[in-house]
């Protein structure tokens, strides 16, 4: 994983490239979304009311702008080292690779400046990266020194006993002394997604002030005196994440500690939202629902099928207890997608007020604009984490990239998959599959894995392979999704979006043949989408598979199973969920 030379927000530090010129779209065309106003309690006077944020350029830190302005502060960009050094409170969201990260630090005498804020117990959190570059030095890459503060070494999962890498989710920490911002945690879930893990030790003991266990118990946090560091996302963890922040930003308040109804024991399995967006026959943005991927109503107007407006069903499933939502532009494969304001703009506000991940597909390959400029995929994914994306989906990019590796054998480190993955970290890159059942009397009548199939074909047909398709369905292409999915994690893919289209919208249930054949192939995580109909699906996808998150969209639009019957029922049936 390697920074990106992109800055993450429309403050440019003196010591990043300046941003591409799609930008500018945002800065003339201002559209009319009304953010709600969420009440907060604004600190006390002016000193007091600023954060100082340490932003290298690397992925999305709105969202950490976003956790603090709602709890009532004001930002300030570190631009020279004196800010570091100046600054009454200082927060370092660390985003990227180890290397990357310490090289913008050492050549702009920003590590000095921190090292010297540190050990004279300034106020400090480390978020993510931020937390590991406190350690002596990293694997990632490496070795590669870090600021030294801490004893120890950052190295990589092991991935070989079983733990898909990255690690992403809610997992439960174990805290070991007095930390203070982690009053409120109790036995709640927090989020994390990384694939390097500092390790405790004697020599670091002092330091540690929670634990994680993801194979082993890695270090979840340090702290000492008014030094602390976090390798989860609190700005990411909903209302328990912004808890976290309240009570560093707020440390002298008397905040009351939260009742814990439930104790987190592990890793969680993820419920997730889904909302397919797309412009309606007026021109507005709508969240929509496909019949097998057909969006339009079967009347005599045929218009497009409405299921709400995607900033505030965003905003109702973070109340509801969404773990992520998941944002689909399902026309961005057909026009330039930095061109398409409202979905910006719909990222944007929903960042605001949604804090939990939040993912956006679609489009997401190089671009040629009407007057004749080329943006390259790297280019739109950067905007999109810009606007608060934490993760991009690739579809029909991915499909082409892997056939072109399968083919060749040769990683180009063009495709979009590749460059995304490499600047911001596979943990960033989500290949949504979209796969169609073909049914076969014998195996051996296609080169593809193909599987004997639960329910037999139409016409009687014991096995089956899973034709990949691109252009929202519209195309099939010679490829399995078994094929695909091993080849794109190759390639550098986080996680994988499993879709199945005779599933779609028939609400019976989940493909479970397909799910379990690519996750159990494959050692990142798989969500499984497609079919939901009922709770009973999602625990049926959970014991019989090894998907890591369920997705759903139709079922929770039109309010037939709510997020939270979900979760309950999960719970009831022994399945880790966050409450």
């Amino acid at each position: 994983m390697e920074a990106p030379p992109f800055a993450s927000s429309t403050k440019t530090l003196s010591f990043r490239s300046s941003s591409p010129s799609s930008l500018l779209f945002l800065r003339k065309n201002r559209l009319n979304f009304r953010p709600s106003r969420n009440f907060c309690v604004r600190a006390s006077s002016a000193g007091d009311s600023v954060v100082t944020l340490l932003d290298y350029g690397a992925g999305n830190v709105r969202s950490v702008r976003n956790a603090i302005r709602h709890l009532g502060f004001d930002v300030k960009d570190v631009q020279t080292p004196e800010d570091i050094l100046n600054a009454n409170r200082l927060v370092f969201p660390g985003v990227g690779a180890f290397a990357a990260a310490m090289d913008v630090l050492n050549k702009n005498g920003m590590a000095e400046a921190l090292c010297s804020y540190i050990e004279k117990d300034r106020p400090f959190l480390g978020i993510c990266l931020g937390l590991q570059l406190l350690f002596e030095s990293s694997e990632e890459k490496g070795p590669v020194k870090g600021l030294g503060l801490i004893p120890g070494v950052v190295g990589r999962f092991d991935s070989s006993n079983g733990f898909r890498v990255p690690h992403i989710g809610w997992n439960a920490l174990q805290i070991r002394k007095d930390s203070l911002i982690l009053d409120d945690v109790g036995s709640n879930h927090v989020y994390f997604v990384h694939s390097y893990r500092a390790m405790p030790s004697d020599e670091n003991k002092e330091w540690v002030s929670s634990t994680c266990n993801y194979g082993d118990n890695f270090i979840a946090s340090v702290r000492r005196g008014n030094v602390h560091a976090v390798q989860f996302h609190p700005e990411k963890s909903g209302d328990v994440g912004l808890s976290i922040l309240r009570r560093f930003l707020y440390p002298k308040a008397q905040l009351t500690k939260k009742p814990t109804e439930r104790k987190a024991l592990k890793l969680a399995k993820r419920v997730i939202a889904c909302l397919d967006v797309r412009t309606n026959d007026k021109g507005d943005l709508v969240v929509t629902k496909g019949d097998q991927y057909d969006v339009r109503e079967h009347t005599k107007e045929n218009e497009v099928r409405e299921l709400g407006k995607p900033v505030e069903l965003a905003r109702q499933y973070y109340k509801d207890g969404a773990d992520e939502v998941s944002f689909l532009n399902i026309t961005g494969f057909r026009d330039f997608p930095l061109g398409d304001l409202p979905m910006l703009q719909v990222l944007r506000y929903t960042s605001e007020n949604v804090f939990v991940p939040l993912t956006v597909g679609g489009g997401i390959r190089d671009f040629t604009d009407a007057n004749g400029r080329k943006y390259s995929s790297l280019e739109v994914a950067s905007e999109y984490f810009r606007c608060g994306a934490d993760k991009i989906s690739i579809g029909s990019d991915a499909v082409y990239a892997a056939e072109e590796y399968l083919r060749t054998g040769v990683k180009s480190g063009n495709s979009s998959l590749e460059q995304i993955s490499r600047v911001y970290g596979n943990q960033a890159v989500v290949v949504s599959i979209d796969p169609r059942r073909v049914y076969l009397k014998n195996p051996e009548d296609v080169g593809f894995k193909t599987i004997r199939v639960t329910n037999p074909g139409p016409n009687g047909e014991e096995f089956a392979w899973y034709q990949c398709t691109v252009s929202g369905g519209r195309e099939g292409r010679p490829i399995g999704a078994y094929e695909l999915a091993k080849a794109v994690e190759e390639l550098g893919a986080g996680e994988i979006l499993l879709n199945c289209i005779d599933c779609d919208g028939q609400k019976k249930g989940f493909d479970i043949d397909l799910i379990k054949l690519i996750s159990d192939a494959v050692s990142i995580p798989v969500i499984a989408s497609s079919g939901a109909g009922s709770a009973e699906h999602f625990s049926e996808v959970f014991r019989k598979t090894n998907a890591s998150a369920a997705l759903a969209a139709g079922i929770f639009h039109r309010k037939e199973v709510p997020i939270q019957s979900v979760k309950e029922h999960l719970l009831n049936e022994g399945i880790e969920v966050r409450i």
